[in-house]
């Protein structure tokens, strides 16, 4: 297991863009790629309008699924991350300490600096965070 563990901490640390499973609330499905900040390696930050379909799903519908992969590996080498998460739109300090940890993560990839203003614009001031579900944690394939 720890063996495991190690592949799928690696696969967070690699990689920027995890895909976003949601689900509207008659169930139809939508996936989306947005690019996470991780906090460790249960928590995910992401910034996404809350007029995006994904964001409205959430809203309405908080039960998420989440796969961060390499997709630039030779057929058959994939390995993947998958986890069942409850997401939601932050706020207040919350809100704060989220957009400071993508705002961090952001930089060091070279992306740019976040700031709280920017989270809430109309365009991205939906600051979500997901954490595995506990009966299923992460696993690799």
């Amino acid at each position: 297991m720890d063996d495991l563990n190690a592949v799928a901490r690696g696969i967070i640390d690699d990689n920027r863009y995890m895909a976003l499973g949601t689900a509207d609330e008659s169930g139809r499905p939508w996936v989306t790629p947005v690019y996470f900040a991780p906090e460790g390696y249960h928590t995910l930050y992401w910034l996404s309008s809350p007029e995006r379909r994904h964001s409205r799903n959430v809203a309405g519908r908080p039960e998420v699924s989440i796969v961060v992969f390499n997709s630039q590996v030779p057929i058959g080498e994939g390995q993947a991350v998958y986890m069942s998460a409850k997401a939601a739109e932050l706020t207040g300090e919350a809100l704060e300490r989220g957009i400071e940890i993508f705002s961090r993560v952001s930089q060091g990839h070279g992306g740019r600096a976040w700031t709280l203003e920017h989270a809430q614009a109309p365009a991205a001031r939906c600051g979500c965070t997901g954490r595995p579900c506990p009966s299923t944690g992460c696993s690799t394939r």
